[in-house]
């Protein structure tokens, strides 16, 4: 697959955003921030609201004919006329990141006709970021990584 220089600079716009992102969130992180519950049941931070608000403007300021949708912003059925849109979680695992666990990220995607142009999952709070193309593989700060192989020995970290 060949991918298109327009992908490649999504993919920087995507990563550079998200870093951006979770230096926000982490400024929250620890801090006991304000939550609410959406449905009920879920929580949301104003952690999620100010990183999600980051991305929203920088992202569509850099492509404002692309279409969003967000877990943390009402749908703009208009997303579904664009020909590529950002799909982002501000803070993907918010429960672990109020309870201060590292295991939370900033995730920040494009697609294009429901497929998957280009990906960004920022940890910071783990100092861990992963990015990946279709048909380039995935990497981990630089280094591409694998699924793992049948026999391999599974390491969790923490």
């Amino acid at each position: 697959m060949v991918i298109s220089a327009e992908t490649r600079e999504d993919l920087a716009l995507l990563r550079e955003a998200a870093r951006e992102a979770g230096t926000i969130a982490m400024r929250y992180f620890g801090q006991n921030p304000q939550v609410w519950m959406k449905g009920g049941t879920s929580p949301v931070s104003e952690a999620d609201h100010a990183a999600d608000a980051y991305l929203r403007e920088t992202l569509l300021k850099a492509r404002p004919n692309y279409g969003w949708l967000s877990e943390e912003t009402a749908d703009d059925h208009a997303r579904l006329s664009a020909r590529r849109t950002f799909v982002v979680d501000p803070i993907d695992g918010t429960r672990g990141f109020l309870d201060g666990l590292h295991s939370w990220c900033v995730s920040v995607a494009v697609v294009e006709d429901g497929r998957s142009l280009a990906g960004v999952l920022e940890c910071p709070a783990k100092r861990e970021t992963y990015w990946a193309l279709p048909g380039e593989g995935a990497f981990l700060n630089g280094k591409r990584i694998q699924v793992r192989q049948l026999g391999d020995t599974v390491e969790i970290g923490g």
